[in-house]
């Protein structure tokens, strides 16, 4: 079978992969001269399954007014006159719930566990080359407050079967040794021993030349402009380069992929949430992090990648503005210089930014549409490049006529109703 696989991020190049692994001759088109040119970029480089969780849940109304106030927010909204934000936002408020945030998140670490196991597969056949550690995720509690909080995604984790650690300074200073010179700064953490770290760009770059080897073809520097539909069944995908046709079509577009489907009778509810990360070179091994350390205060990671730290954070609703502001620059200097004060040269850090596909219930959107040859795999949100392979899996498997190894029918956008 012939499949057009629209973008070619993390996720659309994987699917890709798999595609072509199972058999499929593969088409990719992307509107960027290259794979993982946007939002795979220069994420925080978290392979982060434990730390899966939607944001919407309970007491995050009032959390998120705390944090527009902080100085170094990690909640930033430009108020626009942009209903698909405020419709986002309202729907995104009825998932703050006990109930709904259970099985969102049980949701979320389904899939994000298994694209682990399916990544580490990957890596153990391809031998693929990514600044990947395996060495966990440490979240970092400033407050006992926050640290007392960590109870119901403990419940969580322990029902999913995800190890984890709750740890005192003494403990979380047995991993990141590089911390005693902060540590009266943090009461304690939450560690997860089982996430992974890896630069998603090179991850995807080397996947994509993998994925040419296999036969697939990827079609660079071709934007989309539409999609033709008629009795059921997608007809082609206008672009700058005329109209592309297959057997069956992957839409991986992201936050660009709502503006794509509204015209099919398709309402996704994936919005765009604007992320921001520096690159710093390490100028001192010993005093740079060991794996990733999630600040929960300023809800900022810090991973290291080979021979330098990624510093990533910050949620901006603000549609598809992709200017790079200062502050938000300090922001990530303020948290990487107060953790890792000796660990890397900020003189020299790369700022970056990009969109992250978010859907108001944290779950991406992954599964068949009324067309019958028209499959979504969108709405990751920060989770990307932690649930990147699993996806690519789910997809080759669903349209190989396969039965997925995962359950995945809550995954579609018929949840939405």
């Amino acid at each position: 079978m012939h499949v057009l696989v629209l973008g070619s991020g993390v996720i659309g190049t994987t699917i890709a992969y798999y595609l072509a692994r199972a058999g499929h001759q593969v088409t990719v088109v992307d509107r960027q001269p290259g794979p993982a040119l946007e939002t795979s970029f220069a994420n925080a480089g978290e392979v982060s399954p434990g730390y899966s969780a939607p944001w919407a849940g309970p007491g995050v109304p009032l959390k998120a007014i705390k944090w527009m106030l902080m100085h170094h927010s990690p909640l930033v909204i430009k108020p626009m006159l942009d209903p698909a934000m405020w419709c986002w936002g309202l729907a995104m408020l009825r998932n703050c719930t006990e109930a709904a945030y259970q099985i969102n998140k049980s949701r979320m670490v389904r899939l994000a566990e298994y694209s682990r196991d399916c990544l580490k597969q990957l890596r153990a056949e391809t031998g693929i080359d990514y600044d990947e550690r395996s060495q966990g995720t440490l979240q970092l509690f400033r407050t006992q407050q926050q640290l007392d909080g960590v109870g119901k995604d403990v419940e969580i984790l322990k029902a999913s079967g995800v190890p984890f650690q709750v740890l005192d300074r003494a403990g979380y200073l047995e991993y990141e040794p590089a911390l005693a010179a902060v540590k009266d700064k943090f009461v304690g953490g939450l560690r997860l021993p089982g996430d992974e770290t890896g630069d998603c760009f090179k991850f995807t770059q080397n996947l994509a030349r993998m994925a040419e080897a296999l036969g697939v073809e990827f079609r660079f520097g071709t934007a989309i402009s539409g999609i033709e539909q008629q009795g059921g069944r997608i007809t082609g995908v206008r672009t700058q380069a005329g109209t592309l046709t297959a057997d069956h079509y992957v839409l991986a577009l992201g936050s660009y992929s709502t503006q794509l489907l509204k015209p099919l009778g398709i309402d996704v509810p994936v919005y765009p949430v604007k992320g921001y990360s520096i690159t710093v070179p390490i100028t001192d091994p010993a005093m740079a992090p060991e794996s990733t350390i999630m600040d929960e205060t300023h809800k900022v990671a810090v991973t290291r990648l080979g021979d330098r730290i990624r510093v990533g954070g910050t949620a901006q609703l603000s549609g598809f503005d992709l200017n790079l502001d200062e502050n938000r620059r300090k922001t990530l200097e303020f948290v990487v210089g107060d953790l890792f004060p000796q660990g890397g040269d900020l003189a020299r850090a790369e700022f970056w930014t990009g969109l992250r596909p978010m859907t108001p219930d944290g779950t991406p959107i992954i599964g068949g549409t009324r067309y019958a040859n028209l499959t979504l795999s969108t709405g990751h949100g920060t989770l990307g490049w932690t649930m990147a392979a699993g996806t690519g899996r789910v997809v080759a498997d669903m349209l190989s006529g396969k039965t997925p190894e995962i359950r995945i029918d809550d995954l579609s956008v018929a949840r939405y109703g």
